[in-house]
């Protein structure tokens, strides 16, 4: 008994070591994602204005667009993350809590979405009682993950 304790405390010990005190990134639990299509842009020009409304995509370089549906079941989480662009999302069924690292939160209901800018870490839970489906686009660097994963925010400990 006591050997298989010493043996365990050393595999703590040497994991903590191997990693220095570096605080890993929170898990993904609960979602389901369904990609529809990635595709590969030049550059981005488009604008559209009118005397009351005007919208405007701009980027220098290649992108890549995804199209994907996100399924979220009650409880689950994105685990913190950012995105190296921004995100159109939609929250098409149930709701979605979205916290930013200052533990500040907005629930986004069925019907509304929002717009991830990219660049900042955030994280996003179903906190209620049935399955949030989300419809997401986001434009990203040629070649670039579209989700980095982050460390839980020691401004936000209790968000997970």
């Amino acid at each position: 008994m006591r050997i298989r304790f010493v043996l365990a405390l050393l595999v703590v010990v040497a994991t903590a070591a191997a990693y220095g005190g570096t605080v890993l990134a929170t898990s993904i639990h609960g979602v389901t994602s369904t990609l529809y299509a990635i595709g590969q842009f030049h550059e981005i020009d488009a604008k559209t204005l009118s005397s009351s409304w005007q919208a405007r995509i701009n980027t220098k370089g290649e992108s890549d667009v995804w199209m994907l549906e996100n399924r979220i079941v009650p409880d689950g989480s994105f685990g913190w993350h950012s995105h190296p662009g921004p995100s159109i999302v939609i929250v098409k069924a149930g709701a979605l809590t979205l916290y930013r690292t200052d533990c500040t939160f907005e629930v986004v209901e069925a019907g509304s979405g929002f717009v991830d800018n990219g660049g900042d870490i955030h994280l996003v839970r179903n906190e209620g009682k049935v399955d949030a489906v989300v419809e997401v686009m986001s434009i990203v660097p040629r070649g670039a993950a579209r989700r980095i994963d982050e460390p839980q925010p020691s401004s936000c400990p209790s968000v997970q």
